[in-house]
Formats: C-alpha cells, structure tokens, sequence
C-alpha cells in the first residue's frame, strides 16, 4: 500500500504505541488519590508539558479534548457563552472562507442559536490566504466584542497563514476584548506559537502527528472567556469527563518525537513533494497545484487535472494500493465541490478533479513511481474519452 493521506491521519508513531501500551497497563483514574491515581495523574500531566511545548503554550493553559472538532467547538461555543456569563457579550464571529468544516458548522449553529451574534465570512484571494486589507475593512466595518477564527494551515491546500501579522491587526483595528482563535490542527510541520501569536484559543489534534486518533487538546490563554460544554470538575473543570490517560500519553509522546524530528521530517516530506509535483507537470503540463505560489505545509499537495474526475480516480487509485484524498467532501456516495477551493474562486468543474497528496518523512522515489504508474492509467482512459 501507498499511503499518502496524512493529512487525514498520520501512522501512529513507535513512541505514541509504547506510551499508550504503558499507561493502559498502568490503569488506574487521574482523579484517584491512591497510587494508581497519581500515576496516572502524572502521566496525564507529563503529557500536558509535551503538547504545551509543541504549541508554545504554558502547561496550564492546555485542556484535552476527544479531538480536533471538540476543539474546534469548545473555543467557539465556549468563548462566545463565556463572554456573555462575564457580562462581555460577543457580538461579531469571524470565520474564515476555507475553515474546516467543523469550525464553519459550529458558528452557523452559535449563530442561529445565540442571540445577537452575527457571523462574517473573511474571504481568501486565489492562493487561499486572506487579504491584510480587508480583514482589516471587515473588523472595522462594525461595533461590538469580537471573536475571529483563522486556520494554520489548511488541511486541503496546506497553504500557511500568517497568524502573527493578522493577530496584530486584530489587535489593533478589531476593537476592544476581540479574541483570537486558531485552528493549528493541521499544522504539525509547521512550528506553532499560542504565545508569538498573541492568541487565545488553538486548536490540536494527536492523530495529525503520528498520536491515536479520539484526543485533541486547545490551548486556552489564561484570561480567555470560557464556558464549559458540559459540567464536571476533570480539566480545571473546562472539560468534564474521565481523561482518556492513554490517548493523552500517546499524544505527549507523539508531540515529543515531532519537536525531537520535525526538521528532518520536514525535509524529507517536502523532497518528496517536491519531487511528486515536477514528475505530475512533466507528465501533465495542464495539472493544476492549487496554492502553489504561496507558501504551504510541507507535505501537502492539493491537484486537479482537467477532465479527470476525483470520484473516479480515488476508486481507480483505491483499487491499486494507493490512499489519496479528494478535494471534495463525500457524503451517501455524492460528491460536492470543496468549499475551500471554492473560496479561492476554483471553478467548479476543476474542483471536481481535485486530489489531495500528503506526504510522510517515509514517501519514497519508488513509491512516487508506483503512483504515476497507476495515474497513467486514468489519464490514458481521459485521452479515450476525449480523442
């Protein structure tokens, strides 16, 4: 199998499973005042200076989740119902056109169900990335707290924001008590920085970078608004429920083998990316990089070839061993175009050819050959078809 999705999920890394395996065998609740309990209470908190550290946030802003979209929610739902316990209402929320969806789902629904919030879309130019110029128009073009939500790097494009630049104008064109979110979930590759950034709530997800898959973590900064989605006294009661110990040790030790890796990681996902884009246009002039002349995660690779459907090429590519991903959302076997891509003003007809490649320190040059081996396939068919 060739296995290039991880944007998707990354394979668990040896150190995430020998933690996990450690602490499933260790048992015991961190809520427990008994020996047990306090050995897994520290390796929950062992974790929690792991993943600060990736997030380049202090240990005690740093509440573990279920995943990414929990993330995602708590620093949404929870910023906005916060406020308003505080006496501070939110009454602008500031989504960005290429949010993932869990974050556009979320504030359509505190939009239609928390009185007087109105949500803004923050469009992005062709690359994908928002204009300084009017994000700096649309937090000025109104009155009341704010709360604006950026993306990191985009799970489809993998195309890099500058977060520092537009906290700054946030700072200081957004008004006063405007908040900043941002969704880092994507983003293992790419140094993050919760304190550098001046935010107030990031988002993270383990199974990203080579962590299980069910645990997220947000950092919160420390005089952040929020309200808890449920009530309970686990997390400095900001979020209830038992810890899943395992999870969060496998997730600690995934963030340490990142910090430990990540340069050379990084260089050897870009390599090959580097080297799937040349072959793809040396192949097919007419292939189309989405997000190319911006800068993008490294091992990420968002294309579409004129006439050559998704649908059908995840099947063919399926069918020979190879796991890529669409641009486009699946959903009871109907295909829709990628709303990312439509912000970026990608014609719909382009979207729906639209794959997504995402690289590993471990993509080889043979495994790149088995791909465009298999693609020649679907390109032969296209040639078919239209000659």
């Amino acid at each position: 199998m060739i296995y290039w999705d991880h944007n998707a999920t990354a394979p668990l890394r040896d150190e995430a499973r020998a933690a996990m395996l450690r602490a499933l065998d260790a048992g015991g609740n961190p809520s427990s005042v008994h020996a047990a309990g306090r050995a897994a209470r520290a390796t929950v908190e062992d974790a929690r200076e792991a993943v600060a550290a990736l997030a380049g946030a202090k240990p005690s802003e740093i509440v573990f989740t279920s995943g990414g979209a929990e993330s995602n929610a708590l620093a949404l739902r929870g910023a906005i119902l916060g406020a308003a316990e505080d006496e501070d209402r939110i009454t602008r929320l500031f989504v960005v056109a290429t949010a993932h969806d869990s974050v556009r789902a979320v504030a359509v629904a505190v939009a239609e169900t928390v009185p007087g919030v109105k949500l803004t879309e923050i469009p992005v130019d062709p690359n994908g990335r928002i204009d300084p110029k009017q994000f700096r128009s649309l937090l000025m073009n109104g009155k009341g707290r704010a709360l604006v939500s950026l993306i990191y790097a985009n799970n489809e494009t993998g195309v890099l924001e500058d977060i520092a630049s537009l906290a700054a104008i946030l700072r200081k064109d957004g008004g006063e008590g405007a908040l900043l979110h941002v969704d880092a979930v994507s983003s293992g590759y790419s140094p993050i920085n919760f304190a550098a950034w001046d935010a107030d709530y990031l988002s993270l997800s383990a199974h990203k970078i080579g962590g299980p898959q069910g645990v997220g973590a947000l950092a919160i900064r420390e005089a952040a608004p929020l309200s808890a989605l449920f009530n309970g006294a686990q997390e400095k009661r900001r979020r209830a429920g038992t810890e899943n110990v395992a999870g969060i040790a496998g997730f600690g030790a995934a963030a340490r083998a990142l910090l430990a890796n990540r340069v050379r990681e990084a260089e050897a996902a870009r390599a090959a990316r580097d080297a799937f884009e040349d072959a793809l246009l040396a192949l097919e002039p007419n292939a189309v990089i989405f997000s190319r002349a911006a800068t993008r995660q490294c091992n990420v690779c968002c294309f579409a070839v004129p006439d050559v459907s998704a649908e059908t090429s995840l099947m063919a590519l399926d069918l020979d061993g190879i796991c890529v991903s669409s641009g486009a959302a699946c959903s009871s076997g109907k295909v829709s175009p990628s709303h990312v891509l439509a912000a970026m003003g990608v014609a719909e007809g382009l979207s729906r050819c639209a794959l997504r490649a995402s690289f590993g320190p471990e993509t080889s040059r043979a495994e790149i050959d088995g791909f465009f081996t298999a693609f020649i396939k679907r390109l032969a068919r296209k040639l078919a078809l239209t000659g």
